[in-house]
């Protein structure tokens, strides 16, 4: 049997209010994001069951069942973290230059990661292309489409409906704004700090 398990929150349920209400993270983190766990975890069985029964008919199905919900996890995951009740701030340190050096500014990166976020229907992602050696923003449809191969996740913002529908409608625009008053950059700089160690 699989056992990937779905971590608690890293603060309390109320923790980011009133830019992301207890009730939104509660569905969010318990039911979606437990859901994509459990479906992780059945797809594995399924394929681990076909290899010893020789029979591979359904496997194709499961192993896109695997990126979709193995995808929703981590990028999950990646999104609790990158928040925090001490966010709002900016980059800082080395991945503050980096940030000015590839995109311009901190403005321009900004106005683009946004605009990722407005056309996506998933996630808009700031990622760290180990293939062209630079930070990009990327429009992630679902959980896999549109990612980058090679591509090291360093910020995520989950502009599916259910991240923010109940507090803003259909405000999304008004939910990304709320996401920069509780972004907290310690952890997207560490991961940043890890892809480049490894990749240059």
């Amino acid at each position: 049997m699989s056992d990937y398990e779905l971590d608690p929150l890293p603060y309390d349920y109320d923790a980011l209010e009133p830019h992301v209400s207890e009730q939104v993270l509660t569905w969010h983190h318990d039911t979606h994001h437990q859901g994509y766990v459990d479906g992780w975890n059945t797809a594995e069985d399924d394929l681990a069951e076909n290899r010893e029964a020789g029979e591979f008919g359904d496997s194709g199905s499961a192993i896109r069942s695997v990126t979709h919900n193995s995808s929703g996890h981590i990028l999950h995951s990646l999104f609790w973290q990158n928040m925090s009740p001490e966010g709002g701030d900016e980059p800082s340190g080395d991945l503050r230059e980096r940030i000015e050096e590839d995109f311009g500014s901190y403005e321009a990166w900004k106005g683009e990661f946004e605009a990722a976020a407005s056309d996506a229907s998933g996630w808009a992602l700031l990622v760290y292309d180990s293939f062209a050696g630079r930070l990009r923003n990327v429009v992630v449809d679902k959980h896999d489409q549109g990612a980058i191969w090679g591509g090291h996740p360093i910020l995520a913002l989950d502009v599916w409906e259910h991240s923010y529908y109940y507090d803003y409608g259909p405000a999304r625009g008004d939910f990304v704004d709320a996401f920069f008053e509780v972004v907290d950059w310690e952890e997207p700089a560490d991961r940043y700090d890890t892809a480049v160690d490894r990749f240059e």
